[in-house]
């Protein structure tokens, strides 16, 4: 694989910007229809599936529980097999349900029902019940069906405010990819709007008035418009675009600030891109990881946490960790244990959990169980190459 190289460390000077502020996968480029549910008639390929065992990378998978889960209970999605694993945060993993090919993003609603990107379609998952209640085939041809780092299909996925739509990012190999919309009453994809390559991460603003996919070989955001779709591409390339498709400085997941709607996306741990949906405009914020960075989330006082992979030239750059930003600009850097993809937060903002999936080498079938407050971090053994996390 080609690895572009970053300039050197006395080149690499922050841009000006304010000192303070307030989540499948790998970096370098390699080489439509009606859902499926219960009781209706299946198009080839996907078929229902009522929570049944399935046969993953670590063989025989136990079923999902039945009943609400209890709170703080996690939900995973296994991209190292075709399933997604309910996990208590103190025992481990508790069940699984066959969701299909290879799952990257997932959201849940307030309705319990979870939405799962596979390659293959968008899964919907009752966490009440523990079954799959349908596979909504995408509209876009993302190419064959396969497992991997570059597999076509869904990535980001997010679900908007009042539970309507669905917002699913649709990686098509070797092209520009789609964000699709999707009804969640009728489980039908309604509209195809144009984004960048390889959309990692997509989010909606608190209002629901805009939808944010992150396309990480195109250096770019997607804005679009709820209401019109119509989408508008803002650059956010702090160190530039040379190395183009080679590159490891490339955007990957997106944190919506609520105090402003600002979007936030960290880069190597050293620059903290700060978007301005409306104008388009990008501040540069210093940040003190040092290390490569994937996964983003914030809570809702604007605590900003990022999960950093590793190195990409271990002479110069830190391992892999979790830094923790208050909305003020200090930073706190765990050191974890393996590279990680992405984070989830609990309830009460005392606890992190990074899952270890990771698209590239290193990964491993677990999450890092972070104390916010001591620093204390455990694994947690669970699932299959974890990617996407929520709590529940």
């Amino acid at each position: 694989m080609t690895k572009y190289r970053r300039a050197s460390r006395a080149a690499r000077v922050l841009l000006p910007g304010a000192v303070t502020v307030a989540l499948l996968a790998g970096c370098a480029q390699g080489s439509g229809g009606v859902a499926s549910a219960a009781g209706s008639t299946s198009p080839a390929g996907a078929s229902p599936t009522a929570g049944a065992p399935s046969a993953g990378s670590s063989g025989t998978v136990t079923p999902a529980p039945t009943g609400r889960p209890a709170p703080g209970t996690l939900l995973v999605g296994d991209f190292g097999s075709d399933t997604v694993t309910f996990v208590d945060p103190a025992r481990g993993a508790i069940g699984s349900v066959k969701v299909g090919t290879a799952p990257y993003g997932l959201v849940v609603g307030s309705d319990g029902r979870a939405w799962v990107a596979t390659a293959e379609g968008v899964a919907v998952v009752d966490t009440t019940t523990g079954q799959r209640l349908a596979l909504i085939p995408y509209e876009t041809d993302a190419g064959p069906v396969t497992t991997g780092e570059y597999r076509g299909g869904g990535m980001g996925i997010a679900l908007a405010p009042d539970g309507r739509r669905v917002y699913v990012g649709v990686n098509v190999p070797g092209g520009n990819g789609t964000l699709e919309v999707i009804d969640t009453a009728s489980l039908r994809v309604t509209d195809t709007v144009p984004v960048g390559r390889r959309p990692f991460d997509v989010d909606v603003s608190r209002d629901g008035s805009e939808v944010y996919a992150t396309n990480h070989d195109s250096f770019d955001v997607t804005i679009v418009a709820a209401g019109t779709l119509e989408p508008r591409r803002v650059e956010v390339a702090p160190y530039g675009t040379e190395g183009g498709l080679g590159s490891w400085l490339k955007p990957h997941y997106t944190a919506v600030r609520p105090s402003d709607g600002k979007l936030l996306l960290p880069f190597e741990g050293e620059r903290l891109a700060v978007v301005d949906p409306r104008t388009g405009r990008t501040t540069i914020e210093p940040m003190t990881a040092n290390t490569h960075q994937h996964g983003a989330t914030v809570t809702a006082d604007g605590t900003l946490l990022t999960v950093g992979t590793g190195p990409i030239d271990p002479s110069e750059d830190r391992g892999p960790s979790l830094t923790v930003r208050t909305p003020g600009g200090a930073e706190r850097v765990y050191p974890l244990e393996g590279p990680h993809e992405t984070v989830a937060v609990s309830k009460d903002g005392r606890t992190a959990y990074v899952t270890g999936g990771f698209t590239r080498d290193g990964y491993w079938d677990g999450l890092s169980v972070v104390d916010l407050d001591t620093g204390d971090t455990r694994r947690l053994e669970a699932g299959s190459r974890p990617l996407g996390v929520v709590v529940l």
